[in-house]
Formats: C-alpha cells, structure tokens, sequence
C-alpha cells in the first residue's frame, strides 16, 4: 500500500518567441538526473492494489538546475504574457510513476499531474478522479512534486495529520531540496521533458510515450492557467492541458501564491487567443461562482480550447474524499455506493449538511481525458459544453430550477433524473466546507410527484438520461452499466 498524504508548436514561429520574450534557455534541464528511489512513496493513490491490475508504482529523484521568470511588459487580462529568465537555482524533487508493467498495455500517453499543495502536502487529485479511465485504458501517470509546500509544507488549508514530505518520512526525503515556487514552473517543465527521449528509459521503464499531458486540479489549475499563458508558448514539453477546477485569475510569477505580486495577476484571467497545444477546462458549479471565481474570466471556445462547466458539480465531494480510494475493478456497487453516499462527517469536521455526493465530477472527468487524448492524438476536439446559467443579480448567482438545481451547463443524469437538490456551493461560514457544496435528499412526496411508477420509471428515465450524455460526449460508455447499477442500488425507498 501506497503511504498517506493527501489526498496544462505554441506560438507562431518558435524563433520569433524567443527573440520577444527575450533569451529562456531552449535547452534548460539538459543536465536533469534522473535517480531511482526504492520503497514506497508517501502519497494517498488509493487502498486497491495496483499490481493486481498489471501496473507498477515507482518513485524517482529529479535533481538539476531550475529557472525563475520575470514579467516582460503588464501582466494583462488576455493572458498573452511574456516572460524573461530571472534566475537560476539547483532543486531536488520527486515523482510519482505509476504505469502499466507490460510496453503492449501502454496506450502510448502520459498523464503528467501538477500535484496539489492546498492541504500543505502532495495530493493527487486528477490521479483519484480518473483513475480508472487511466488503468483501463492503459495510460501512464507521473505525478511532479512541482511545489515547495509538498516537500516542506505550509498550505492554504489546516488538516490535522496531513503532513509534507520531510514530515511524513524524514529519513526518505532529507534530500529533497526547493528554491522556492519561482522554480515551479520549470521544474514541471522539466519533468515533462524527462517523459521523453533518453531520459524516458529511466524514468518510464520500457514505455517510450507519444504524448505527454498536464494536468492539475484547484491551486494546480491556477498554476496551470499561468504556464499555460506564460510559460508553455515556449517550453513545449506537453502536448496538452486539462485546467480542472481553476478560478478567476492566475499564479504569480514569482511563486507567491498569497503574497504580494497576487495582487498584479488579473482576476478576470483569460487563457490567451493564440494557443497552439489543445486545452480542456473543467469548472464546478464552486469554480464558477466562488469569490473571485471563473466567472469573471469566462471565455468562448476556439480551435483550441474548450470550457465544460459541470451542473450539480462541486470542487470536491464524496468521491475525491472516500470513493476513490477503493474505486477498482473488484470493487461492489454496494461497496462504492456505500462510500458515496451523503455525509456530514469529513476531515475530521462535522458539517451541517452533507456535502455534494453525486459522482459526475468524476465520471465526467474520465469522459475529459479519454477528449484531451483523443484531441491530442487525432486532431478530433471535445464537444462544446454549454453554459451554466446565472442570474443578472450583483453578484450573479446560479440560475435554478424549482429544485434548487443548476439551470443549463454539461448535464449529467443526477441532474436531469434527480433524487436530491446538488450543489457545488457549500457552507460559506467555512472556506474548506464550502468547497465540498451540498446534498439535500428529495422527501418521499416530492420523489412520487417526479415518479409516479416508482422506481421502474424512476430507472427508465435514468438509463434514457445515461444514454443522452454518453451520446453528447460527456461519459463514456465504458462507465454506464457502472452508473446504472448504482442508481438501481441507490434509489431512495430500497434497493
């Protein structure tokens, strides 16, 4: 078992590029070492046993010389950002492997994660939301310690016994040294890099991947959003990005997450026009509408880049927070649906209401990478995922039904064919709680009003429902007799 912690050619003429933003090195890593670290490393990947599913866990030391970056010009709205070298620094990190044993299971892709720090310690929140599409499907995962609170903590977020790296296992991670979230950047630039050619031998064992993609959830996407706009134009070491679950701006260049150059980032942050690599953002009803949310930075598709905003969607729920840690191919649908379940219990903080508890955020997340990959690999795009609706009010809000649920958005059949009122806005009294949203069971009267025939027609519905999202794109077929079986058990009145 896998020790506890917690659980995205750019530009136009690559010469061109670099003459304007002034002289990054082309060839920054060069002298990266790649070094293996026997034993298991400290981060929460699930209680299922891998090797059961023919995929082998590894850790390695990245250890080089990392660059800093510095503003050329404002920092505008549009995100057409230009940056300059500012510094240098030696680092040393780690990542995370966990990929198929055999070169013929291996799908020829990458997922490259930009872990999160929030909690004041590596998780993997893209690993937990779809894993079992990466498994199934044969993908490889490198999870990039990209942040100096990973490895030595701090945070944004308290959570008793959640510990960074040299706290959770001194003795393994003593070596482990960070100049700071400036280096952010290029470090995961790096690890990129290290996914290809010679150093993937290394660091993939036999797996000689086609395509790498980044991706990072809540303060990683925020992170996400400035390599995107700032960085990536020049680095090209992936091929594509899934932004999940950003906000309204972007990180600061100098890595101050909540210091004083936070202030120079836009709020209203766009990704910039002129992409090149494909990018897929996921917003939760809690992204969009939270203080300083996505709303503000709100943005059409193009040719490469697509918005789904999720109805009914919190930025986590019960799936992230339980379920996925025992969601493998053995697991019972009363078993999963038990961990799924509403509660008002989580992080050893007792809530008023449950938090949100329906599994689109993660279902609809496998369908977003099995898109990203298919955009990257073949050239086909995602569907254009429609709006979520808010209101005219100061400040907008989102637009219900008689319900209580979201109007408009990427549907789901927990929202067409609904049992409970689910949102994405949780307790506003706590900052972590209101991250979760909230549950709020229908009553017998108004389920018999919804279902006069009961659960058969209930079930009739849900199937039909099922059916219209794997037909726009947004779940995968590979996951309905899964989400049938679960609305058959879940049903209010009996199973």
């Amino acid at each position: 078992m896998i020790r506890s912690g917690i659980s995205k050619a750019w530009m136009l003429g690559a010469c061109a590029a670099m003459a304007t933003v002034g002289p990054i090195s082309a060839h920054a890593g060069d002298k990266l070492m790649v070094t293996p670290m026997p034993g298991k490393p400290v981060l929460a990947i699930g209680s299922f046993d891998l090797a059961a599913m023919h995929y082998v866990v590894e850790e390695f030391l990245l250890s080089g010389s990392a660059e800093s970056y510095e503003t050329v010009g404002a920092l505008s709205a549009d995100g057409h950002w230009h940056v300059k070298v500012g510094g240098h620094a030696p680092f040393r990190t780690r990542v995370v492997v966990i990929r198929p044993t055999a070169r013929n299971r291996f799908n020829g892709t990458v997922i490259a994660e930009w872990l999160n720090v929030s909690a004041g310690a590596d998780g993997a929140p893209d690993w937990n939301y779809t894993h079992t599409e990466l498994i199934r499907e044969g993908y490889a995962y490198v999870g990039v310690s990209a942040q100096k609170v990973g490895i030595d903590g701090g945070g944004l977020l308290g959570i008793p016994g959640i510990m960074a790296l040299k706290k959770a296992d001194p003795e393994r991670y003593a070596s482990l040294s960070h100049p700071g979230d400036a280096f952010a950047y290029d470090i995961f630039t790096q690890a990129g890099r290290a996914m290809r050619g010679a150093k993937a031998a290394r660091l993939l064992g036999p797996l000689r991947p086609r395509h790498v993609l980044a991706t990072g959830e809540s303060q990683s996407a925020v992170f996400l959003t400035t390599y995107v706009n700032a960085i990536g134009p020049i680095a090209r070491a992936y091929d594509g990005f899934l932004i999940h679950s950003r906000f309204g701006g972007g990180a600061p260049l100098d890595g101050a997450f909540m210091g004083a150059q936070r202030s120079a980032v836009p709020a209203g942050l766009r990704i910039r026009s002129d992409l090149r690599r494909p990018v897929l953002m996921f917003i939760s009803e809690t992204d969009l509408i939270s203080p300083m949310g996505y709303l503000a930075a709100r943005q059409d598709d193009s040719e490469y880049l697509r918005t789904w905003e999720v109805a009914g969607a919190a930025h986590a729920d019960t799936y992230t927070l339980g379920a996925s840690a025992i969601d493998s191919s053995s697991v019972t649908i009363a078993d999963l649906a038990h961990a799924l379940a509403p509660t008002t219990s989580i992080l050893g903080m007792q809530l008023a209401k449950p938090i949100n508890s329906a599994p689109q955020h993660h279902y609809v997340m496998a369908a977003a990478v099995s898109w990203l990959n298919r955009w990257v690999t073949t050239g086909t795009p995602p569907p254009h995922g429609q709006r979520l609706e808010v209101t005219e009010s100061n400040p907008p809000q989102l637009a219900v039904d008689a319900d209580g649920n979201a109007l408009g958005g990427v549907r789901s059949p927990w929202m067409d064919v609904p049992t409970a009122r689910l949102s994405g806005l949780g307790d506003p009294a706590s900052r972590m709680a209101f991250l979760f949203g909230l549950t709020e069971p229908f009553d017998m009267a108004r389920l018999q009003q919804l279902y006069p025939g009961g659960r058969d027609e209930y079930l009739g519905k849900f199937d039909a429902a099922v059916r219209a999202a794997i037909e726009a794109g947004f779940i995968l077929p590979a996951d309905e007799a899964q989400i049938g079986a679960l609305a058959a058990f879940s049903f209010p009145g009996g199973t």
